[in-house]
């Protein structure tokens, strides 16, 4: 008999009944505070005796159709549950972060065996405030500034992506994280970064961060470089300046004496007789004796004459102006 049409019939009766009471696949929620969501119901059960919400595994609120009463099992939770438009879809109202979690409702029915049965998933998020911008250890060398800008929420953070916008070059860059490197040199065009943070149920933007006044240090840097040059340069130029004013005194003081040498020469060729006269300048003649024999003296007829050579002046154009007066001294002493 296991194989007669009736056992088949009993078979695709009972699959039918099981396929109707078979829970569908689980629907995803979000909400945000202080908001509103709707859990979607529809069911083909034709004869409803009661529906039973739960959240987690506390019951939350049991009605029973035609005209039956409706039972909330938290006072705190009846101003927040609807039933709109008359039907079995849950409308929760005044949503907090704690009414995030697991919903099921079961439909009861004469006519199934058992219930028939749905879950949702519920996650509440906050409306985000404005990301804050936080910048790491920055480098400045040559001019260029390199650094990170880390972009965050100070709460709120559950799924929130963030996604950076760089304005100000030909073409505008994205870049997806919370971590942006820049590298920027001064000089350059200005440039402009945005974070923006996303969650499911909301976005907010950052507060523009341009590079120019990021990168102060940069151009402190390139400064302070200047300075160390010029620093550096000034003592090598001042100390070149005083060796060269001492080489052209040197070189001044060198050609006078040597003009002067010139005209003390020509003043000596033009009037040798006032050119002073010095041991160092005395010439001496040598007289080369003979074999003739030197008569004896003659004290009486010998005659002796004095010489006096004057003395060496300094001014030697003195003498032009001098009135006239003997050059040459001569006593001759005749005995």
């Amino acid at each position: 008999m296991a194989g007669s049409p009736t056992c088949f019939i009993l078979i695709y009766i009972l699959w039918q009944l099981t396929g109707s009471t078979a829970s569908g696949s689980v629907k995803e929620l979000v909400g945000s505070i202080d908001g509103t969501v709707t859990f979607p119901l529809k069911s083909e059960v034709k004869q409803v005796d009661s529906i039973v919400w739960t959240f987690n595994t506390t019951p939350l609120v049991t009605i029973q159709p035609e005209g039956g009463p409706m039972i909330v099992t938290q006072n705190r939770n009846k101003e927040r549950v609807d039933f709109p438009d008359g039907g079995y879809s849950l409308k929760l109202s005044k949503l907090k972060k704690n009414d995030s979690g697991i919903y099921n409702v079961e439909i009861y029915s004469s006519s199934l065996q058992d219930p028939f049965t749905r879950k949702y998933v519920l996650r509440v998020y906050e409306h985000l405030s404005k990301p804050k911008v936080t910048m790491g250890l920055q480098s400045n060398k040559n001019g260029t500034c390199v650094t990170n800008l880390t972009c965050c929420m100070e709460h709120g953070e559950e799924d929130v992506i963030y996604t950076w916008k760089a304005l100000g070059r030909a073409v505008n860059e994205s870049h997806n994280g919370s971590i942006l490197p820049i590298s920027w040199r001064w000089g350059e065009s200005d440039m402009t970064f945005i974070c923006i943070a996303r969650n499911p149920v909301s976005s907010n933007f950052s507060s523009p961060i341009f590079a120019r006044k990021l990168c102060e240090g940069a151009a402190d840097d390139s400064d302070s470089s200047m300075v160390l040059l010029c620093l550096l340069l000034v003592p090598l130029l001042l100390s070149l300046f005083v060796l060269g004013l001492f080489l052209w005194f040197l070189k001044r003081e060198t050609q006078e004496e040597s003009i002067e040498e010139k005209k003390r020469a020509d003043i000596c060729r033009e009037t040798p007789n006032i050119c002073p006269y010095s041991g160092e300048n005395t010439e001496y003649d040598t007289i080369p004796s003979t074999n003739r024999t030197i008569p004896m003296e003659d004290a009486a007829n010998t005659l002796y004459s004095t010489v006096e050579i004057p003395k060496k002046m300094e001014n030697p154009h003195s003498l032009l102006t001098m009135p006239d007066t003997p050059r040459l001294f001569a006593y001759e002493n005749v005995i």
